[in-house]
């Protein structure tokens, strides 16, 4: 075996055990869809990159691309009255259909669906694999080898190094940071635990929202008007959609917080771009807040941008790392039912906030491919009920809302999601 998993990727072994822990990436092209041309595309590309030939030691965490012809999964969708709905409920189907746990497997596979002048290439995979950011510069090298303008570029380091040198190099901010575990267990122990209302299953399900152009402008345009990251915004609005969904909130009881899992890349403390290094280099981070009835959005931001400037500044994100691979030891440990109660007892988080940049990402990779819209899906996995991910193409913006089925209903999530338009028209 030539690569280790590093935690995060561990961890998501660990979480893969309860239920399929996979993320999904769509693509809308401007290309007239030919099948035949664009499966070739597809296998000659994943051979170029050498993502072929995968065999898992889950046990050991270990891995090898060990090459070879690809032979992708490809399926193609006729898009019905309603192609928008088609891919959602794709989408979550790809979300639950598991892939093998251990052995050679293929770890990725491809759907797409032609539309009257375009066609939307899919990409659903086993999440420990690799990263949103590697998953937008493979769909744009198939995207540019299915419309001839594909460059033949060295291919990338596909066992790359694991969160060792990262804890190494940054010892002191390591050390200095255990100072802060007290801040960050009080935030834990003052978030409201998330519900499970309706069951124990961990099933998915998944809707996309649409943002008009105007007001993912305003969006952009807010944050850079109140000194924040668009991270922040988008982290505020979902505390002030998600507030109203959560019963029996009492701000005189010691749990009266309501806690978001800002899930961030680290690749540039670990690896070189994804273009030359295909994995996955995640961390996350908790942010909390009471959300009194009345308070601002933008005064909201602003306290959610000092806590993660705090947590940033002292590279705190470490100590979830950390605390992942104590997790790993405890997770032994465990009984089942333990293991999926595990993550709301002790990080209590109501969402998971990942954001990415298609945009630069898409823009800076190899090939000339034009994209039009694009839109993601990420398991909820044990940590969390509910996952939103945005993202971002020119002046379109889709958010992708990923939901346990045990704990909300469609029409519950259907209304945070207007909320959230709601908070960015408000803009």
């Amino acid at each position: 075996m030539l690569g280790r998993l590093n935690l995060f990727q561990a961890a998501m072994l660990r979480w893969r055990e309860i239920h399929p822990y996979n993320a999904v990436h769509v693509a809308e092209l401007p290309q007239p869809f030919e099948a035949e041309r664009l499966r070739r595309a597809i296998a000659d590309h994943m051979t170029a990159l050498g993502l072929t030939g995968l065999t898992l030691d889950a046990a050991a965490r270990k891995f090898e691309y060990r090459g070879g012809p690809a032979q992708p999964d490809f399926t193609v969708l006729a898009p019905g009255p309603d192609p928008d709905a088609t891919l959602d409920a794709e989408m979550a189907r790809q979300l639950n259909r598991p892939f093998p746990v251990d052995g050679a497997f293929d770890p990725f596979r491809f759907f797409a669906m032609p539309t009257a002048s375009s066609f939307h290439l899919g990409i659903a995979y086993d999440h420990f694999v690799a990263g949103g950011d590697s998953m937008v510069v493979l769909l744009k090298g198939i995207a540019a080898r299915y419309a001839g303008i594909g460059e033949e570029l060295p291919a990338p380091e596909v066992h790359p190094r694991g969160y060792a040198r990262l804890f190494l190099r940054n010892a002191a901010a390591f050390y200095l940071g255990q100072f802060s575990l007290p801040w960050m267990i009080l935030r834990a122990r003052r978030s409201i635990r998330p519900r499970y209302p309706y069951g124990d299953a961990a099933e998915n399900a998944y809707l996309s929202l649409a943002v008009p152009p105007p007001v993912h402008a305003a969006i952009a345009r807010t944050a850079r008007e109140w000194g924040v990251t668009q991270n922040d915004l988008m982290v505020a609005m979902l505390l002030k959609a998600v507030a109203p969904e959560i019963e029996g909130r009492d701000l005189n009881k010691r749990r009266h917080e309501i806690a978001i899992a800002s899930v961030f890349n680290i690749r540039r403390e670990v690896a070189p771009g994804p273009e030359r290094a295909f994995g996955q280099f995640l961390s996350s981070f908790l942010v909390s807040h009471p959300v009194p009835p009345g308070v601002s959005l933008r005064d909201l931001a602003i306290d959610i941008q000092a806590q993660t400037q705090r947590i940033k500044r002292g590279k705190l994100y470490l100590q979830t790392l950390y605390a992942i691979a104590f997790g790993g030891l405890a997770w032994r440990y465990m009984q089942p039912h333990q293991r999926k109660h595990m993550y709301a007892k002790n990080y209590p988080v109501w969402a998971g906030m990942t954001m990415l940049n298609v945009d630069a990402l898409w823009r800076d990779a190899p090939g000339t491919a034009a994209i039009t819209r694009y839109r993601r899906a990420g398991s909820t996995g044990p940590f969390s009920p509910l996952v939103v991910t945005p993202a971002a193409v020119g002046d379109c913006l889709q958010i992708g809302i990923s939901y346990r089925t045990a704990a909300f209903r469609r029409e519950d999530v259907t209304r945070i999601g207007s909320a959230l338009v709601a908070c960015a028209e408000s803009l």
